[in-house]
């Protein structure tokens, strides 16, 4: 059998609030999993720019997808502690695919973002995928402090509901965009310079909260 891999060991006995506890191969894994998701959302994320820099929005659809998809993924694999705001962010990113679903059955997959550009008010079906992007920004920059993190909270906001008020032109609304896109990508390269045990946070409290609910749960059943 070959030896595994030093990194994907299980760590020494870690002392958390509520206890003792490891950080198994698997979630050393889920940690890889999830870096390379929130690195695939600055890629995606900034190669659908330049594509429609340099030649329009038509085929802008194809790397938006691998960032829908790679932002999925991360809220799959990323570690909250606070269950119900895990929960909002899958939910809006749910809504914002059925959204995307709605803009494509009406206008098509090539006239997508053209459809958008005409008229603002479809962003409202599609601003829920980055409230779940901006979730992520937030969680990074309040657990790490990353400077890039704060910067993605900030300006998707500012970009998306600027255009959907009119109070941003076009120009300062994909150069916002665009800044987000390149933190976004700063923040993907820079996750893997942590330790695992970093994104897995204390697992203690995932227990402590998961059996908190667990008792909870049967006495809602019984009342």
């Amino acid at each position: 059998m070959k030896e595994e891999i030093s990194y994907f060991k299980a760590s020494k006995t870690i002392e958390g609030v509520y206890g003792d506890f490891i950080v198994t191969p698997k979630d050393k894994r889920e940690v890889v999993f999830y870096r390379i998701s929130i690195l695939s959302c600055g890629l995606f994320f900034s190669l659908g720019l330049v594509q429609w820099i340099t030649n329009g929005s038509n085929q802008v659809w194809i790397y938006f997808s691998g960032l829908v998809i790679s932002i999925g993924l991360c809220l799959r694999w990323i570690h909250i502690y606070l269950r119900p705001l895990h929960q909002a962010l899958i939910f809006f990113w749910a809504i914002g695919c059925m959204g995307i679903g709605i803009i494509v059955y009406h206008f098509g997959l090539t006239n997508f973002f053209s459809a958008i550009e005409e008229n603002p008010k479809w962003l409202f079906l599609v601003g829920p995928i980055f409230i779940s992007l901006t979730g992520l920004g937030f969680k990074e920059f309040f657990c790490f402090r990353k400077i890039e993190a704060i910067g993605i909270t900030i300006f998707i906001p500012i970009a998306l509901i600027g255009h959907l008020t009119g109070l941003n032109n076009e120009k300062f609304t994909f150069s916002l965009l665009f800044l987000s896109s390149l933190l976004l990508l700063i923040l993907g390269v820079r996750k893997f310079d942590l330790p695992a045990e970093a994104d897995i946070g204390d697992k203690s409290v995932f227990d402590f909260l998961e059996s908190q609910r667990k008792e909870i749960k049967p006495d809602i059943e019984t009342s």
